[in-house]
């Protein structure tokens, strides 16, 4: 089983970085592969809502979306990690996500997911609240830790004495190594993904 680590920083190893891989040695611990992927700092694109995922199955940007939306496909879960700007996330993984679920909300739908968010001082939960409404709308279970997933620190070496989000982050992985074994477990015994209805779309003005 694999769980890809998404990494929406600026920042290749910043505080972010720092908080998935705390993440990432739980989930090896328990025997969980981990995959580290990188938005970078290219600029992404926001979704245009042209629609043509529709037809092509795919983004019309070529760029790490697309990328992204192939490996996820065989990944069994995934911990998207945001720094913190305004009190919200930050806007290259905003318009990553935003794709991503669009184009390719298939390759993950029903595959555990938690969020992760790290600040230097406040605007963690809010951004933890934008992440996880993503996985809400396309049918993942959230993964939860012990508290908010979320550590501070304004450089890495701070996080690292945040000695809360630290183990935050570890009971996270665990937690994420648990749900994917008793799913699997579950597909073992038989028990298959729900059957979803025809979807209903009703709009509030008529």
């Amino acid at each position: 089983m694999k769980v890809i680590l998404v990494n929406g920083s600026p920042h290749h190893n910043g505080c972010t970085a720092t908080a998935l891989a705390e993440v990432g040695r739980a989930l090896n611990e328990c025997g969980i592969e981990t995959r580290d992927f990188w938005i970078g700092i290219k600029p992404i694109t926001g979704c245009i809502a042209c629609r043509q995922c529709y037809e092509t199955g795919h983004c019309v940007f070529t760029d790490v979306v697309n990328q992204f939306a192939e490996l996820a496909a065989d990944a069994d879960g995934f911990i998207f990690g945001t720094p913190v700007y305004y009190a919200h996330p930050s806007g290259q993984i905003l318009s990553f996500m935003d794709r991503l679920f669009y184009s390719g909300g298939r390759h993950l739908a029903f595959k555990p997911a938690a969020a992760i968010a790290s600040c230097r001082r406040g605007g963690n939960e809010t951004s933890f609240d934008v992440l996880n409404k993503y996985f809400a709308i396309n049918n993942m279970p959230i993964v939860t830790s012990q508290y908010w997933n979320g550590v501070h620190g304004n450089t890495p070496d701070e996080v690292l004495q945040d000695r809360e989000g630290l183990q935050t982050m570890r009971t996270l992985g665990r937690n994420m190594a648990w749900l994917l074994r008793c799913i699997e477990a579950g597909k073992t015994a038989g028990f298959t993904r729900p059957s979803l209805e025809e979807f209903q779309r009703t709009n509030f003005i008529r």
